[in-house]
Parts: structure tokens; C-alpha cells; sequence
């Protein structure tokens, strides 16, 4: 339940947001306790940019975001932005092409 979020388009945005969020309060503290925040914060922000999932082998699933949402029966292809095409219904899209 908990990786299913995860690998979700609101889980990785979560994940991104804390981390930037994490990175520019330890960076505009300017003590050593905030780079170590800063440096703790880019763990989340890259992970859920680049479609990662660190806790995923720890319940048993793999590392990289489209083989846990296939695993778990989710659409492998996840974007950040939903754009306008997934939107439409897919006869709509038949017609675009």
C-alpha cells in the first residue's frame, strides 16, 4: 500500500516537493545541521524525479518505479504532467493519429 503511493504520480510529487523543500531550509539556515538537511533532502527529490523507489526492495518490489506499478497491476507508464492527450477518451486519441 505504502509503495503503491509511492510510485504514484501524487506519491512522486510528494516526494519532490519534501525534498526540495528539505534542500532550501537547510540551505537558508547556513549551519552545518542544515547542509546535512540540505544533503538529506536531495535523497527524496531525486528519487521521485528520476522514478525511484528506495523502500521498494525493502516490501519485496523492485527499485525502479514502472516495474513496481507493473507489479502491482498499475499503468507502467507514469508521467509527471498529465497532459491534455491522456485526457481524451481513447477514441479521441484514435482520431489524432
Amino acid at each position: 500500500m505504502l509503495v503503491g503511493f509511492m510510485v504514484s504520480r501524487t506519491g512522486r510529487w510528494l516526494r519532490i516537493l519534501a525534498g526540495a523543500g528539505m534542500v532550501l531550509g537547510g540551505l537558508s539556515s547556513s549551519s552545518p545541521r542544515g547542509s546535512v538537511v540540505a544533503l538529506a533532502g536531495l535523497g527524496p527529490l531525486l528519487a521521485g524525479a528520476l522514478d525511484l523507489c528506495l523502500l521498494g526492495p525493502l516490501f519485496g518490489h523492485p527499485i525502479r518505479g514502472a516495474e513496481v506499478r507493473r507489479s502491482l497491476g498499475l499503468p507502467a507508464e507514469l508521467r509527471l504532467f498529465k497532459t491534455r492527450y491522456e485526457q481524451l477518451s481513447p477514441r479521441a486519441r484514435m482520431l489524432l493519429h
